[in-house]
């Protein structure tokens, strides 16, 4: 066995799928279950049987479609839930009953009014139980984060006994600082005799925004598996993020310790995982949010364009996104500036570029970002192209829809100087603009991601639309402003276009 190697116990589809308005179709849990699968993950937790029908076809369904990983259940400890999930998992070609108890003296005596001595033996008969039906069982000793080391050890090495081959140490609430909840990992890796004989399994919530810290803590003192979820979901503040945790260990070599993740299709499971469960990523979130290789900062847009670890730890291709973004903001250097323009055809050597950053600077102040279009009207009629002789101008919008209407939309686009005009219909207003576009434009392109922003609030606000288009596997932005959303959202997808050709 590979002491190094770190297993990777995905939960998205059992803990993840507990936040409320995020659930899931069967349908849409097999999809996922299939990308987990090609993205490496070990066990997949696919339910809790017990709780609902839909939740048991689910967990049946999806070990009928996944081949290489565990396919595991959970229950609570006792006898239905365990049937339950032994019945669910008929179909599983390897098969894990995931079971367990409260170890902490807050739930022995608030959530169970028991003994530590009653836990301690239903711990005990629900292993015992479980594994008349699997060799794989592993044991979770809730809100382990919080319980009493010393009785924690006695549980683990009692259910140890009983047949448990893994062994789980939930931080539940989220409780532990790192220090503490490795020296939980460690105190066992001490004090229980018979841990040689099971796996410590850590799952860790983010109460407290340490779930992943938490979670390296508990490898660092000898756990070799690890539970989280795509993009960090799950109950209240969620979960360890699975892509943290995993380029973590990628980018510390030294540390020593292995996944086999393929982190390459990293970022298409976290859009899949955000599409499906209506869950969008915020900006800022580490490896897979929209600003992860975002740079914005002059000084370090300048030194990134010079050599891209100055100021990235992570190559953004290696998590399966395709470059960084150098995005123009009032904060950007000439650098920056520079890369745009001549990433837009200006001839840098005819341009006087402080001249011209100095009048950048004015726009930048007024927009909280400079977008392609705004690049050419500070350009304006200068030494080089704009888009109104090369590239594609919006020159006629003209949309029409309400209550019984369906959307109709008849746009008009300057392209390389020559006006072309088409109509198409939509399931909304926006929809049936793009298809007219489409009309004209007769390319494959396809939006992979659309967001509205009001700048400031109100009903007469500016809107900020944000794009993102794939054409010819790559990825290309478009941002356009408006107090129309139709006009901001047309704006957007051309400026994405106009980034294509």
């Amino acid at each position: 066995m590979d002491k190094n190697r770190v297993y990777v116990f995905d939960t998205t589809l059992r803990d993840g799928e507990q936040v409320p308005g995020c659930q899931l179709t069967t349908v849409e849990k097999i999809e996922i279950a299939k990308k987990l699968e090609a993205l490496g993950v070990d066990i997949i937790e696919a339910g809790f049987p017990i709780s609902s029908p839909g939740d048991f076809q689910s967990v049946v369904e999806i070990s009928k479609a996944i081949s290489e990983p565990v396919i595991c259940a959970l229950t609570r400890a006792n006898t239905k839930d365990i049937d339950a999930a032994a019945d669910a998992l008929r179909f599983a070609k390897r098969g894990r009953i995931h079971t367990g108890i409260g170890s902490s003296d807050m739930h022995i005596k608030y959530k169970f009014n028991s003994t530590r001595e009653e836990i301690l033996q239903r711990a005990v008969d629900a292993v015992k139980y479980a594994r008349r039906f699997t060799d794989d069982v592993e044991f979770y000793a809730e809100d382990a984060g919080r319980a009493d080391n010393a009785y924690l050890a006695q549980m683990i090495e009692a259910v140890i006994a009983a047949g448990a081959t893994t062994v789980n140490i939930p931080d539940t609430n989220g409780y532990c600082l790192p220090d503490q909840y490795g020296a939980k990992i460690k105190y066992l890796m001490d004090h229980v005799s018979n841990i040689d004989k099971a796996i410590i399994s850590v799952h860790c919530h983010n109460d407290l925004g340490l779930a992943t810290a938490n979670t390296i803590a508990g490898i660092q003192n000898g756990a070799r598996q690890v539970e989280c979820t795509i993009n960090g979901i799950g109950e209240r503040a969620g979960n360890t993020s699975l892509e943290e945790v995993a380029m973590i260990l990628k980018t510390h070599h030294a540390l020593g310790y292995h996944t086999n993740i393929n982190s390459k299709g990293i970022y298409e499971i976290s859009n899949m995982v955000s599409s499906m469960m209506r869950m969008p990523v915020q900006p800022n979130k580490a490896i897979v949010g929209r600003n992860a290789f975002a740079h914005s900062s002059g000084i370090h847009q300048d030194g990134v364009l010079k050599h891209r670890e100055n100021y990235e730890i992570l190559n953004p291709e290696d998590v399966g996104i395709n470059s960084n973004a150098i995005i123009l903001t009032a904060r950007s250097g000439r650098h920056a500036l520079k890369h745009h323009l001549e990433r837009l055809g200006y001839k840098i050597d005819k341009i006087n570029l402080d001249e011209v950053y100095e009048r950048f600077l004015l726009m930048a102040d007024n927009k909280k970002e400079i977008s392609d279009a705004d690049l050419l009207q500070l350009m304006g009629d200068g030494d080089t192209k704009t888009y109104d002789d090369k590239g594609i101008k919006v020159t006629l919008l003209q949309v029409v829809c309400g209550d019984p209407l369906r959307p109709m939309a008849t746009v008009k686009l300057l392209i390389n100087g020559q006006e072309k005009e088409a109509s198409a219909a939509g399931n909304g207003p926006v929809n049936a603009t793009i298809n007219a576009i489409h009309e004209i434009i007769k390319d494959d392109i396809d939006l992979d991601e659309f967001s509205i922003q009001a700048m400031h609030g109100g009903s007469e606000d500016v809107s900020k639309v944000n794009m993102r288009v794939k054409y010819n596997g790559q990825s290309y932005y478009g941002f356009g402003y408006s107090t129309d959303i139709v006009n901001a959202s047309v704006h957007a997808y051309v400026d994405a276009l106009n980034k294509i050709y």
